[in-house]
């Protein structure tokens, strides 16, 4: 990074391109002091702001490798910026300040991507960005029925920006990424054609900024700045993890799919604590033991299914229902965030109430690790589980470590990651136990092996449907999450809004090609066909199954190279072809690893659909091997069970590949 004086300011760049050009007409930071108002309703939450002061920073010196700022000479100086090698680090003489926003140099055609697992948009450029970790909404289109709905009903409608996982990352196509290292509330403003904003409610402890020559390399460092995660265990290539709750039953089920062909790597039964009956359909209870009346005998039943090559995988949250004998446990300990009054927080989440462990209190963290997950869940057999409801910490709590609520909220999903990730630690098993989180920000890849996309509607819908798990796959991925998945035919089923057997089958035909295939009978399993209710169904997804351990040996050969060097297995186009910028703008289609590309049905009723091939390859289409040249679009039949997929023609696995047309 070089900072220049300039005769109206300065300018900072990184490796020749310009980063920030400050003038007195055109300052590059801002300062100032806002009021928010903000409340939460079951993880939904409604933001204001209301800006006291917004003042320009004009008069800018620079001493060296420093620069401090005020409005005008002679002025006391507000804002100090010091320059390092890779950042930018800021210190405010004023304590007053709570608002902060730095205008980055911008070009009219460049894109930006990246700001976490974004659903919606994958090239953030033309709006604006909101980082706070949420519920997703149901819909996220304003324009929506079901949205509509949902924001009547419960304020759950959410809009494009909403996301579990926000991180203040983005990467630029002139090749750097740029991040911002605070958990404040903050913003990505890409809407004006010369400058960028970033916005956030503190002044940032720095901003870093990295440069590469390629793409590539720019992940590479990223994935090393965040943290990479271990290969994926060697069960997970056994087939698909099926997701049942339906207690004893579920181990009958399983068969009847393994009878029927299906490839099954492990049984994940989120109903393994019992069930509570809401108005949003049938919900977990919420103490994290095994309940041995809906599941008897159910270690040895474990035992059972572990000699046959098949996983039980369970589901955990980081709060407790006061109705749960681990509550009064946690309570007697003093391991719960506190209200305004110093009692135990409670937390409605939808007719019953909980508590919330206060993991910035250590001997909190350490006894939820070994003696919840570790000695309730990993020593009663479980090889994985759902690492739920990162994003929920209430923002009116009081936390042992003294640090205000709303700033410890964005944090919240990386200290729970840290909390399942001690306790896989403590067992000797990272890398062979796998728990999965939809929350996430800043470090959580360093801690959470596996993605999950969230809860989804169970339809086509364009922000909410079965299309955004891959824009979302693409967004995280470039910012070190290797790994990424989505429940099969969505979850959320609300106002009569219901899947079909066609979205059931085309989500299963994406699943085959990403890292992890697994199922869910979504929120309300009555309603919503199931796999092993419908014949034809059935035989896809056992097909679908077979194709997914038969590219076992490719899905290893990406594992490796994930942990390696932090390349994720779902990857955007121009990753590896950079020099077509036609690549730039797609978030329909991905590369599985650098050999094939995967184009998934995401609309209903569609029987074949055109696909960008990158220029500079040679693409073999997977079901009827023909050859293409790639910089060109073509328009190829895909009826049910021949998803489009293609292979490089020169690919070292392209046999295997071939092979997939006899499956």
């Amino acid at each position: 990074m070089k900072l220049e004086t300039t005769p109206t300011g300065f300018t900072i760049s990184l490796n020749g391109h310009a980063i920030l050009r400050h003038t007195a007409l055109t300052p590059a930071f801002y300062v100032g002091h806002g009021d928010e108002r903000m409340a939460m309703y079951r993880g939904n939450f409604d933001i204001e702001d209301y800006v006291i002061e917004r003042s320009a920073l004009r008069y800018a010196v620079v001493d060296g490798d420093t620069v401090t700022l005020c409005e005008r000479e002679g002025q006391p100086t507000r804002l100090v910026v010091k320059l390092t090698d890779t950042a930018l680090e800021f210190s405010a003489e004023d304590p007053s300040i709570n608002r902060f926003w730095m205008r980055v140099v911008a070009d009219h055609d460049e894109h930006v991507w990246g700001g976490g697992e974004q659903m919606s948009y994958f090239d953030m450029r033309g709006r604006r960005f909101p980082l706070w970790t949420s519920e997703p909404g149901v819909g996220r289109d304003k324009t929506s029925e079901i949205t509509f709905k949902s924001n009547v009903e419960g304020k759950a409608g959410g809009d494009y920006y909403n996301t579990n996982y926000p991180q203040p990352t983005y990467i630029s196509s002139h090749r750097y990424a740029l991040h911002v290292e605070t958990s404040a509330y903050s913003v990505f403003d890409f809407r004006r054609k010369t400058f960028h904003e970033i916005e956030a409610w503190a002044v940032p402890e720095r901003i870093e900024l990295y440069a590469a020559a390629t793409f590539v390399e720019l992940v590479e460092i990223l994935s090393a700045r965040f943290g990479r995660q271990p290969q994926l265990p060697e069960w997970i290539y056994n087939g698909a993890i099926i997701g049942l709750k339906d207690g004893t039953n579920s181990f009958t089920r399983l068969e009847k799919m393994k009878e029927a062909g299906v490839k099954v790597s492990g049984l994940w039964c989120e109903d393994w604590v019992g069930l509570r009956h809401t108005s949003f359909g049938a919900r977990l209870f919420w103490d994290w033991q095994a309940n041995e009346e809906r599941y008897p005998g159910l270690r040895e039943r474990i035992s059972q299914l572990h000699d046959e090559g098949v996983r039980f995988l369970g589901y955990v949250n980081p709060y407790l229902c006061v109705d749960g004998p681990l509550f009064e446990e946690a309570e007697k300990a003093g391991y719960f965030a506190k209200d305004e009054f110093g009692r135990t927080a409670l937390v409605d989440f939808g007719e019953f109430d909980c508590g919330v462990v206060d993991f910035t209190n250590s001997a909190a963290a350490d006894w939820f690790a070994d003696s919840v997950i570790g000695g309730k869940m990993l020593d009663y057999g479980l090889s994985g589980w759902m690492a739920d409801f990162g994003e929920y910490l209430p923002i009116d709590v009081e936390l042992a470590n003294g640090v205000d609520a709303k700033l410890m909220h964005n944090q919240w999903p990386t200290l729970w990651a840290e909390v399942n990730a001690k306790a896989v630690a403590s067992r000797g098993k990272t890398g062979e136990a796998l728990f999965f989180m939809r929350a996430g920000y800043t470090g959580v890849q360093k801690h959470c092996p596996l993605l999950w996309g969230g809860d989804q509607s169970v339809d086509f819908s364009r922000h909410d449907g079965l299309v955004t798990v891959i824009c979302a796959a693409l967004s995280a991925g470039l910012l070190g999450n290797a790994y990424h998945h989505s429940d099969i035919g969505g979850y959320t089923s609300l106002f009569g809004n219901v899947r079909t057997p066609e979205l059931l089958m085309r989500w299963a035909e994406m699943a085959a090609f990403t890292p992890v295939m697994r199922s869910h009978e979504g929120n309300r399993p009555r309603d919503n066909v199931q796999i092993d209710q419908d014949p034809e169904v059935l035989a896809h997804f056992a097909r679908m199954t077979g194709i997914y351990v038969h590219m076992a040996p490719y899905l290893k050969a990406l594992s490796a190279e994930a942990a390696a060097k932090g390349l994720p297995v779902q990857r955007p186009l121009f990753l590896h072809y950079e020099h077509d910028r036609n690549t730039y703008g797609i978030q329909d289609s991905y590369l599985y690893g650098s050999d094939v590309l995967v184009a998934p049905i995401w609309q209903a009723a569609q029987s074949e659909r055109a696909v960008y091939l990158p220029e500079g390859s040679s693409w073999t289409h997977v079901w009827s091997g023909e050859q293409y040249s790639g910089g060109n679009e073509v328009t190829v039949a895909s009826p049910l069970g021949e998803p489009p997929v293609f292979y490089r023609s020169d690919s070292p696995f392209a046999g295997r590949f071939a092979e997939l047309r006899t499956l």
